[in-house]
């Protein structure tokens, strides 16, 4: 257990939190309330690596989560743990595998080959379900326990819901229900021009997604399959101005995928770009939050 007088000085600063495409941003975190948050180290084996990581127990429990990395040499994400542990959800965040105190090796660079190769998605998958079993030691067997992540992770996420039958729900910030070849041809297009959709169309960006040449020649990984296998409910957040996800897209897969019987809901935060997790107003954290809390109370998972 971490010595709870040091954590609170710890956390009165402004703690960097990265999520996936290699962006990052930055978490003020509000410490009142934070003697109430048990914070324990806990490690865990996963395809031959001891993977490094911590818990966060909020006094009462309406639901918990495993967070999984976007792209990039990720450490754990201490605060957005607490700001879903003060809000009744308990978190088990870890350090990316060959990243931190987590064995293993890390494979890069963040944007190409061999970081989006389905090898690596699936392998970082199953860290994600080693993750969630060990989350569920610490929690009750009525607390339904999911997997939120970023950018990448909405590739990983349903590998390893699939894999993983308890998982019972996902939340997805930025995450694009796209496969991996037209995100990248997505990417390279907008060049990471913030002011990108001021001058171009989602017409012309999505055919752009479509028929642009492949930089990389990999097999690509689609998470629609994966995702109509699954039967659990999914939640994403998206910025209307995101310029490294074809939002467009997505919201257009996820709709094909609601017309078909899935629980699969989807909000839209038109002001906002790429890192809708780490927004200043934490609209899109408290709208995870809030569905969260409903799941946990008001509806059956499975």
């Amino acid at each position: 257990m971490l010595n709870i007088t040091s954590t609170i000085k710890f956390f009165q600063f402004l703690l960097l939190c990265c999520i996936g495409m290699s962006s990052s941003a930055q978490v003020a975190i509000d410490t009142a309330g934070l003697t109430e948050i048990k914070i324990r180290e806990v490690s865990f084996k996963s395809k031959g690596a001891e993977i490094s990581g911590s818990i966060y127990q909020p006094k009462k429990v309406y639901g918990a989560v495993v967070l999984v990395h976007g792209s990039g040499q990720e450490k754990r994400m201490a605060g957005l743990a607490l700001i879903l542990a003060k809000n009744g959800i308990a978190v088990l965040t870890y350090d990316k595998r060959g990243v931190g105190k987590s064995a293993g090796t890390y494979v890069g660079p963040e944007v190409g080959t061999n970081n989006i190769d389905t090898a690596n998605l699936n392998l970082l998958a199953f860290d994600a379900v080693a993750a969630s079993r060990e989350l569920s030691k610490y929690t009750s067997s009525r607390t339904p326990v999911g997997l939120l992540g970023f950018s990448q992770a909405a590739w990983i996420i349903p590998i390893a819901a699939a894999k993983y039958p308890k998982v019972d729900f996902m939340v997805l910030f930025s995450g694009p229900v796209a496969t991996t070849l037209e995100q990248l041809r997505f990417q390279f297009y907008t060049e990471g021009n913030a002011r990108f959709w001021d001058t171009h169309s989602e017409s012309v960006a999505r055919e752009h997604t479509r028929n642009d040449p492949d930089r990389y020649q990999f097999a690509t990984t689609d998470p629609s399959k994966s995702l109509t296998q699954l039967s659990i409910p999914g939640l994403w957040l998206f910025g209307g101005r995101d310029v490294q996800a074809p939002v467009g897209l997505s919201t257009e897969n996820l709709s094909l995928l609601k017309a078909k019987g899935k629980r699969y809901d989807f909000k839209i935060f038109p002001a906002l770009g790429h890192n809708t997790a780490f927004a200043k107003s934490q609209e899109p954290v408290n709208e995870a939050i809030k569905w969260i809390i409903a799941l946990n109370q008001n509806i059956k998972i499975k």
